[in-house]
């Protein structure tokens, strides 16, 4: 039998998503918002964790960190428990946070919903499973142009932090910090801050 975690803020999604994979009879789901998904894996310990990486309620940098969280705490005597992603092929930063976790799998979310038992079995095997329509989202994945630490300031600065609460919660300066914003303007193309967050937005970095 197939243990699967399926965390998805939403609940009335992951009540659906739920539904659907229970029908299958090799597999057994339970199910849970991102606040309690830590506690479920150490109790479950899950083959697999599916996750919605566009789940709002969740900072970016956030989601990366606690999807190891919970991946450490599925661990358990059946070995490493693996990391299956819902995705969107217009959207690179999330998947680029995936494949940083490690992701083994990797469904699209407009794919019907037989790949996504599909790639329940392969990742529960072990094989990684990654959607055909999701391969130009890592080719943007990978041509993110900013760095991790200017990730870090920009997603404090889309979370309404000034320059002063982010060099406090950063350890630097002001300058130093209005570097980096200046940098991210630049490297993103943006007119101004104010823009340089939009676009963030709207490619899933932050």
């Amino acid at each position: 039998m197939i243990r699967v975690l399926l965390v998805h803020e939403s609940c009335l999604l992951r009540s659906a998503l739920a539904v659907l994979i229970r029908a299958e009879p090799d597999i057994e789901v339970a199910a849970s918002s991102w606040r309690d998904a830590r506690s479920r894996a150490r109790s479950l310990q899950p083959h697999v964790c599916v996750v919605d990486t566009d789940c709002t309620g969740s900072g970016a940098a956030a989601r990366k960190g606690e999807m190891k969280n919970i991946l450490g705490a599925a661990s358990g005597e059946d070995g490493a428990c693996e990391l299956l992603v819902l995705a969107s092929a217009g959207r690179p930063g999330p998947l680029r946070r995936a494949h940083e976790a490690h992701a083994l799998g990797y469904i699209n979310k407009n794919a019907p919903p037989q790949r996504l038992l599909d790639g329940l079995r392969h990742v529960a095997n072990k094989q990684r499973f990654i959607d055909d329509s999701l391969g130009y989202g890592f080719l943007q994945a990978a041509e993110i142009p900013l760095t991790q630490r200017e990730l870090g300031v920009l997603s404090l600065a889309a979370d309404g932090a000034s320059i002063a609460e982010i060099a406090r919660t950063l350890h630097l300066s002001n300058g130093t910090i209005r570097n980096y914003l200046a940098a991210i303007t630049r490297k993103t193309g943006a007119r101004n801050r104010v823009d340089a967050i939009r676009i963030s937005h709207a490619e899933g970095w932050v």
